[in-house]
């Protein structure tokens, strides 16, 4: 999901956003993570919980139903961050999943899903960790 903010737009160019759309962001963030507990916590995987727990499917939702009250601040490209990081979540789990139902009658397939669901748990506490810390001191994330 491409997001709507120019290029090369500088970070002071950007209005200064309500409080209440930091606050969104930060709610999302931590339903994020709470999907990622509920994953290392239960017999979910991260991943599964991230793409398919109720925490995850709620953030995305408040992204989509508040991105427009992000316009024109750096909380929108916290706001792209958020849903491009679900999306392309799913995107790759998809992939492994295949790969590794093909590959699943070489008796592989099972080493490539777990291999595969490890390192996207990771990259997805890695996206949201590094959301957060630049959520909390003001900064835009990259596009």
């Amino acid at each position: 999901m491409p997001s709507n903010l120019p290029d090369r737009i500088s970070e002071t160019e950007l209005r200064t956003p309500q409080p209440s759309i930091v606050t969104v962001a930060r709610v999302v963030y931590i339903l994020h993570g709470v999907s990622i507990l509920i994953g290392v916590a239960t017999g979910a995987s991260i991943i599964g919980a991230f793409l398919f727990g109720w925490p995850s499917i709620a953030a995305v939702v408040l992204n989509y139903v508040m991105r427009s009250d992000a316009r024109g601040t750096y909380v929108e490209s916290h706001f792209s961050w958020q849903i491009r990081t679900f999306w392309y979540a799913m995107f790759f789990a998809l992939i492994v999943a295949g790969i590794g139902l093909v590959l699943s009658w070489l008796l592989v397939g099972i080493a490539v899903w777990m291999v595969g669901f490890v390192v996207m748990g990771i990259w997805v506490g890695y996206r949201i960790i590094r959301g957060w810390i630049r959520l909390s001191n003001g900064q835009t994330m990259p596009v």
